[in-house]
């Protein structure tokens, strides 16, 4: 599966990262590049179960392909939220599915940053986006 051109740019940088601290600045400033949400999306029916943060996902379809938008109350969730979404963007429900998300963290070298109950709540969050997109 082809890396779409966000995704391929994201991997980019998180290569180039020498060390925790490096990764870590990059995260804030992915997470400060999240598209805000107005506060009408961050309504209950917006939010995602499972997280332990606050979390909404809000999706639309633009001629046959979905595209998210993601926002959280924690800085650093921000940021994995803004990797996720480059990675999903543009994928249909199928690919969705099958999407390896721990290897994808892998790749960005953050699989240290994900915590049971982080990795639980991205998790959360694809299933959200499978649930909305299988469900048009």
């Amino acid at each position: 599966m082809s890396l779409p051109t966000a995704a391929r740019e994201a991997l980019e940088q998180f290569e180039q990262a020498r060390g925790w601290e490096q990764r870590a600045r990059l995260l804030m400033q992915w997470g400060d590049r999240l598209e805000p949400l107005s506060d009408a999306d961050k309504c209950e029916h917006n939010r995602v179960h499972g997280c332990e943060s606050l979390v909404w996902l809000v999706a639309e379809q633009q001629d046959g392909q979905w595209r998210f938008k993601a926002s959280s109350d924690a800085r650093l969730l921000r940021g994995l939220l803004a990797l996720l979404l480059v990675r999903v963007q543009g994928l249909a429900s199928s690919e969705l599915a099958e999407l390896d998300l721990p290897g994808w963290f892998s790749q960005l070298g953050l699989e240290r940053q994900l915590s049971p109950s982080r990795s639980n709540g991205l998790h959360a969050v694809l299933l959200r986006m499978a649930e909305i997109t299988s469900s048009h």
